[in-house]
């Protein structure tokens, strides 16, 4: 993995600066929240339930295996452990700030797509009889639709079953963090190590079996599940390429800020310090054309070596 830096892009030296930037961005974080939470308190359509559709829809009323407290603890707290402790490592806060913000965007805008679809569709869910008629008796009215005499928010509940917000969540959450550790772990390096990909299937695991639960405790059929974690794992995609360069890519291990930030370094002729010289080093040799070379030569006049092999680099020898 990538070498220790010597603190030079700090949360506290520029924490404040990068926050300050992206500040538009966490205003619309919070404008997300807003939206999340008035789809939740609004009626979700009452789609036309017959006696003939009950057959689908007499599973038993079960609790929640994954309850819904336990979603934002592993999708969202802790993702952002991992990247807490790769800031740790590496004292990047681009890394750190950007990690956390794309994943903020991947759950929220997640979560309010797969609410606004859970309210406009109002498919009952796989229990929905017993939500509706908890002693059993069926009603319906002179159409065939039913006349529930349920609890009000739990029949209200049961008409949001595509699709799965549990698993939507666990996608969008621990999509970006499969995306996030296949860059740093450089999964895609060409090398054949084939034990990188089991870091990171592990996150996509965790939310698969997620979404089984859902099934299997009867609150969704299987086509919400898959329409939810579909949803999730784009926009999990889509906000962690916002950041990021894709995994595959020579410099997915870190996000474009950090790599901006040093050619704007190089242009400006400020010299960074020795752990982030030898970054920008390794970065010269794969992508950086020659006329950057041609400023890496000048630093190496100064006492930085031009001519480490990428092994020496990604150990942190300079």
């Amino acid at each position: 993995m990538m070498q220790t830096q010597s603190g030079s892009h700090t949360v506290k030296s520029h924490g404040y600066t990068v926050a300050r930037t992206h500040m538009h961005d966490w205003l619309i974080l919070i404008l997300l929240v807003v939206i999340d939470v008035i789809l939740n308190i609004i009626h979700p359509f009452y789609r036309y339930v017959g006696k003939d559709m009950m057959s689908d829809l007499k599973f038993p009323l079960k609790s929640n295996t994954v309850p819904i407290w336990a979603v934002p603890i592993y999708a969202v707290a802790l993702p952002m452990v991992i990247f807490l402790i790769f800031y740790l490592r590496r004292r990047d806060v681009y890394d750190l700030h950007h990690a956390i913000l794309g994943l903020l965007f991947s759950v929220l805008v997640t979560a309010v797509i797969t609410d606004a679809i859970k309210d406009a569709v109002g498919r009952p869910r796989p229990d929905f009889f017993w939500r509706c008629f908890p002693d059993g008796k069926d009603v319906y009215d002179q159409w065939g639709n039913v006349i529930c005499h349920g609890n009000r928010s739990t029949v209200r509940e049961g008409h949001k079953s595509f699709p799965s917000g549990h698993t939507a969540w666990s996608f969008a959450g621990m999509g970006f963090l499969s995306l996030y550790l296949s860059g740093k772990v450089k999964a895609f390096d060409r090398g054949g190590h084939v034990a990188k990909l089991c870091i990171v299937f592990f996150p996509l695991l965790i939310a698969s079996l997620v979404g089984i639960s859902r099934v299997d405790d009867y609150w969704h059929h299987w086509q919400d599940v898959f329409a939810g974690g579909l949803i999730g794992l784009t926009i999990a995609t889509f906000c962690y390429l916002q950041f990021f360069p894709p995994p595959y890519h020579s410099q997915g291990w870190g996000p474009y800020a950090y790599f901006r930030m040093l050619e704007e370094s190089l242009v400006n002729g400020r010299v960074p310090d020795a752990a982030t010289t030898c970054n920008a080093q390794l970065a010269s040799t794969q992508t950086v054309p020659q006329q950057h070379d041609r400023n890496f030569s000048g630093l190496a006049s100064k006492g930085t070596s031009t001519q480490q092999t990428v092994e020496d680099l990604e150990a942190g020898r300079s």
